[in-house]
Formats: C-alpha cells, structure tokens, sequence
C-alpha cells in the first residue's frame, strides 16, 4: 500500500529539511515519556518509538532550539500515546469509557497544569521547564485521577508552556487540546454506533480529532514569532491554516488507512467517508482522496501567493512553519513504522459500519 500512496499523492514542493539534533532528542523525549508513566518497558515504548515523535518533530522545525524542540516533541508523544489507547487499545470504544479520562484531562487544562483546586490564574511559572520526573511537580490528584499518567504527562507539557511567559499562546493551546478531546468522544460515539460520518461533518471534526491544531501553536512557538491576535482574525490567514490542517490531516488518512482498516476497521477516514457517500469502492475511494489532496495542495499554494501579497514579510514565519508541517508530515509519514499494518493482522473481521450523511 506504501507504494501506491506514493504514486497518487504529490510531493509538497517544499525543502526537506530536518533539525541535527532530532535523534538526542527523540532518546530524551522516550524517556520523558517512561518518567511520566505514559510508557512501560515493553509493548508500549516500543510502540511510541516506531511512531517517530521526534522525526515529525524535528522536520517541522528545523532551526528551532532544543528545548522548544523538545516541547514540541514531547506533545507529539503525548498525543500518540492518547490516540493509541483510544484508537488500538478499547479506551475510545465507546463515549461512556472514555469520558472519566476526558474529564480528568480537561480539570488538567483548565488549571493550566497546577495543583487540584488552584485557579489556572494562580499558577506561577516555574524554573527551567524541562519536564522531569513525574514526582517532580507532579501533582498527586492528577495521578489519583482516571486519566492517571495522561493527566500527569499534560500537566507536565502545560506548566512548560506557562514557563514560556506567553498568555495568550498558552490560552490558545489549552482551547486547541479541549476542542482535542471533546472531539475525542465525537470519535467514541461512532464507533460505538459503527457510523460513519457524513463528508462535511467527517471534514470538520477531522481539524480537531488530528491534533494538528495544538502542534502548529508549539510549532509557531518554537518558530519565535506566533503572529499576533489581530493578525490571527484575518479570514485570509484562517482560511490558509484550515487548508493546511485539511492537509496534514488527508495525508495521515491515506498513509494510515490500510492500517486503520485491517486493524480496527475505524471509521475515522477519508478513503472510508468517501467510499460510503460515493459508493465507490476501495481502490477507487483512495483515488478519490489523493485528488481531495492534491487538488488541496493546488490551492495551498495558490492561498499562500495570495497572503503574502497582502500582508507581506509580516507573514513569513507563519508560512514557513506550515510549509514545513506539510513537507515533514509528507516525509515522516513515508519513513515511520506508524502506519504499518500489524503483524498478524487480518482484513475483514469487523462487521461494516453504516454511514449517515
């Protein structure tokens, strides 16, 4: 399947490029995530490191320095080990079993980190911002919670974040992980209804359940120059930034999808939303949605050329952070054992979903 992937999808005509110092950090950011609980010895940690957090991590920033590097890394394998125990582990199944996670999850967020029962606003900055252990700042309500490890690990990232001394960038970040994790539940619900959601409605949540949104605030972050709230309102800027989490989000769909359907049969796909609206079947329902990228891509470049002849260099540093989100999602996605089916894995073995337009 890699190899058709290849052949229908186009190649973001941007540089490929990747930080020197992404496989020190992708050593440190593992054993954040052992530190944190997120993962064990076994199984588990091996399946975060086929996951590439740090090689998606380090091509979308290239030039930044080694501590936002690092955040940004360790938000990915956050977020991977989230999707996997939803997606591959039973936690996502069904709205009612995650739902005690989620809202541990979302108590971390709207503390921006801090201990339980203290206002977000009250949580003072602290030194270095590195991430240690988990005993160290961790608070012991976050372990006691459903979400266990999770809410540690994110209490972790946020208070990193608040260390960054930019309100409004954290604000924006803990908005984006929310909207994550209510979208979550949305993804719960149909695979406890074995629905698949219509197009227009599958388009939306998919900006939300991808996770993209919160990696492109660190990746601004981490870039220097987050642009400013007015600039962020422009409908030009907006417009760009959902066509560039749209493709971000495609290109997962098509590289994960032979995965997604022999190991779970998760209907939480492109190819699989359009197959059902279309009536098309496989082969060509992955046609469908490599033109749906392709032809996003077009108009990728055709929005951008547009939005630097109307704001000018002020724009520079947003743009070139989503030009390489594209090329690094385009080139992690080709090298990562992420999306590789699982041995033993067999086709066919889930009754099929029904799709509501």
């Amino acid at each position: 399947m890699r190899s058709f992937d290849v052949s229908a999808l186009y190649e973001p005509p941007f540089v490929s490029r990747r930080h020197v110092a992404t496989d020190r950090v992708a050593a440190e950011s593992l054993e954040w995530a052992r530190r944190h609980g997120l993962v064990g010895g076994g199984p588990s940690a091996s399946r975060l490191h086929r996951a590439g957090a740090a090689e998606l991590a380090g091509r979308a920033c290239p030039q930044a320095s080694v501590p936002r590097l690092r955040l940004l890394t360790d938000l990915f394998s956050w977020l991977f080990v989230m999707d996997d125990v939803c997606d591959d582990d039973g936690l996502g199944s069904a709205p009612a079993t995650l739902a005690p996670t989620v809202t541990a999850l979302l108590d971390v967020l709207d503390r921006h980190g801090g201990p339980a029962g203290t206002a977000a606003w009250c949580v003072t900055p602290t030194a270095g911002g590195h991430g240690g252990p988990a005993g160290d700042g961790a608070p012991r309500a976050d372990r006691d919670t459903p979400a266990g490890a999770l809410g540690v690990a994110l209490a972790d990232l946020c208070r990193r974040v608040l260390d960054q001394r930019r309100p409004t960038l954290l604000l924006r970040l803990v908005s984006q992980l929310r909207e994550y994790l209510l979208a979550l539940l949305w993804e719960a619900a149909n695979r406890e209804r074995r629905r698949v959601p219509g197009l227009a409605e599958y388009r939306q949540m998919r900006r939300h359940t991808g996770g993209v949104r919160p990696s492109l605030t660190l990746t601004d972050l981490a870039y220097g120059r987050p642009p400013g709230p007015a600039r962020r309102v422009d409908p030009a800027l907006v417009a760009l930034d959902d066509l560039a989490v749209d493709l971000v989000c495609w290109c997962n769909d098509l590289f994960s999808y032979r995965k997604e359907r022999d190991a779970v049969a998760d209907p939480h796909n492109l190819v699989t939303v359009l197959a059902a609206q279309h009536g098309r079947d496989e082969a060509s329902a992955f046609q469908l949605a490599a033109g749906w990228f392709n032809d996003g891509l077009a108009g990728y470049l055709v929005r951008e050329a547009a939005l630097v002849a109307h704001a000018g260099p002020a724009v520079t540093p947003y743009l070139a952070a989503r030009r390489a989100w594209l090329r690094a999602t385009y080139d992690w996605s080709m090298r990562a054992d992420r999306y590789a089916t699982p041995p033993g894995a067999s086709a066919g073995t889930q009754p099929p979903h029904r799709f509501e337009g």
